[in-house]
């Protein structure tokens, strides 16, 4: 496997499977669940209705996006704190921050609390991030939950124990 984040193969190989399969991939564009055209593995720069890509133009652009994203969030995480970081917490994190943009991270409580030296705060601070457009979305709040138990993993080598509960909101 060709590397594609600077922390490694393995990391590589966790980032691709875990947020390539959160994502899902899509060859022709689509709306999100916020109307923003979306294609691939939930590319939306330069995206537009009518948009379509084959599956290994997909992968490629997938592989440039999570380079970007990797550098967007280590700018973010105060030095020589990233180094610390456990692989799967950090893909954890990565996915969250892929899923909501660096932008949306920059001002987050994770990001403070990471900051701060809180991993495990870090890592509860996912299941929060289950809105879309203001409303609360099952399918944000399962793969926040996985996000925060592969999180978890890195810390302690086993899951969070009691995964964040669906209260509609």
């Amino acid at each position: 496997m060709r590397r594609i984040l600077k922390r490694g193969a393995a990391a590589t190989a966790l980032a691709l499977s875990f947020i390539g399969g959160n994502e899902g991939l899509k060859t022709e564009a689509y709306l999100d669940i916020v109307g923003v055209p979306t294609v691939c593995f939930g590319e939306t720069r330069g995206v537009n209705l009518g948009d379509s890509y084959t599956p290994a133009e997909c992968r490629v652009m997938f592989a440039e996006r999570l380079t970007e994203f990797e550098a967007g969030l280590d700018r973010l995480i105060a030095d020589p704190l990233e180094d610390r970081i456990p692989d799967r917490s950090y893909v954890g994190i990565l996915d969250w921050a892929y899923n909501v943009g660096l932008g949306a991270a920059a001002r987050s409580t994770l990001i403070r609390k990471l900051n701060a030296g809180d991993l495990r705060g870090a890592c509860n601070e996912l299941p929060r991030w289950r809105f879309a457009g203001g409303e609360g979305v099952r399918g944000l709040l399962i793969r926040r939950n996985k996000a925060r138990q592969l999180c978890h993993e890195g810390l302690d080598g086993i899951p969070a124990d009691v995964p964040f509960r669906w209260d509609g909101a």
